[in-house]
Formats: structure tokens, sequence, C-alpha cells
């Protein structure tokens, strides 16, 4: 064999090889599958997309998955909420505990195409629980924690996701976006955990297409 067929033979291995890889990443979304605090997951009646949907409810609902801990990687899915003030804040738990406590990435779809500025720069956030809630990252650290996104998804649509952890530090990319709509520093001490899937207070919502790759 020489060298250029050599070459050739070993880049469509890798290729093959990491086809293979991407394929075993693929999370099937089945409420068997889940352990769910706070609210009732069902599966999601989507010929589009096959996978699960939240109960609406007070506080927050969390759903990790069974046997997975994740630590550095990508977290990456299809979420749909809807464009109701107050009523919708869905997205991802990672190195999570239990029911309340976990670092988040989640979004608020009713705020994306908004008229109201200062609701468009609160598209997408980060939390974590229960020692930083929104509320204490808005007060302390304006901007920070929170940021709009552009181009805005259909606030009533499937929108997708890829968070990218590479302890501390956090990105989060909407669409086909190049560049982040937010990127920051984890205030938590955890560096691994489990990972699911997240709503907050009101809110239920549908989640699809989870892929997970887990780095060193």
């Amino acid at each position: 064999m020489n060298r250029r067929v050599a070459v050739s033979a070993l880049l469509t291995g890798v290729g093959l090889l990491r086809a293979s890889r991407v394929t075993g990443q693929q999370r099937t979304l089945e409420p068997n599958g889940l352990e769910v605090f706070s609210r009732t997951v069902t599966k999601l009646d989507d010929r589009t997309r096959p996978g699960i949907r939240f109960s609406e409810g007070a506080g927050e609902g969390v759903a990790y998955l069974r046997g997975v801990e994740f630590s550095n990687g990508t977290i990456e899915l299809d979420i749909r909420g809807k464009d109701v003030p107050q009523q919708s804040f869905v997205g991802v738990a990672f190195h999570g505990v239990d029911g309340t406590t976990y670092d988040a990435i989640y979004f608020r779809p009713f705020n994306f195409k908004t008229d109201d500025p200062a609701r468009r720069k609160r598209a997408v956030q980060y939390v974590s629980h229960p020692d930083y809630p929104w509320q204490k990252l808005r007060a302390d650290h304006p901007g920070e924690y929170e940021q709009p996104i552009s181009p805005a998804p259909d606030p009533n649509g499937w929108f997708h996701v890829r968070v990218v952890v590479a302890s501390p530090k956090v990105s989060v990319f909407v669409g086909d976006a190049q560049q982040p709509s937010l990127v920051v520093n984890q205030l938590s001490d955890r560096h691994k955990g489990r990972v699911g899937l997240w709503v907050g207070n009101t809110s239920g919502g549908d989640f699809a297409n989870l892929k997970i790759v887990t780095l060193p």
C-alpha cells in the first residue's frame, strides 16, 4: 500500500470511528430512563421528534438520565417552550446531585422576540442551585449570567441547543450560530455529576434529540 492510499484509508477509518461515536452518543429519551423530581414526564407524541414532555407545575423540575455521569463535554438537544410570559423556562441541568442541587442553562422563549429590549437581554440564563438562583445573579451581577440570543428562535417552535462544558467555562450555542449566546464561569465547586433536563416554575416543556459527548 502506497503512502497516499494508506493516508486515505486512515482518514476513512477516522471518519467511520467519529460517525460511530456520534451514533453512540444519541440518548433515547424515554420516561422510564429518567429519574424525575417535582414533575411528571410522558412520551412526546410528535411525528417530527421522538422525545419527552414535562408537565407544568410549581417550582423547578429536573429529570436526570439514569446511570449517566457528566463532567466535561457537550450536551446537545432540541427544546420547545411557548411564548407565554413567566410560564416557559426550559433547559438542561448538569453536575447535578439531586432535585435541588445542580448547575443549569435555561431559556425564556417568551423573551426571544419581545418588543421590550430589557426582556430580550434575558433570553438565556445560567444558574447554580441552591446558592446562586437567577434573582441573586441578576441583582449582584447584572448582565453577566443572562444574555440575548441572535438570531432569535421562534418562541413557540423547536430550537437547537449546544451547551459546551469545559469546567469552569460554560458556553451556550443556539441554532447554527458559530458564536456563543452566553459564556460564563461556573459558580459551583462541582466538576462532575448527573445530567438531565430542566423546567422552571409554572413551566412544562418538550425535549428531543439528546446527544451527550463526555470528555476526560
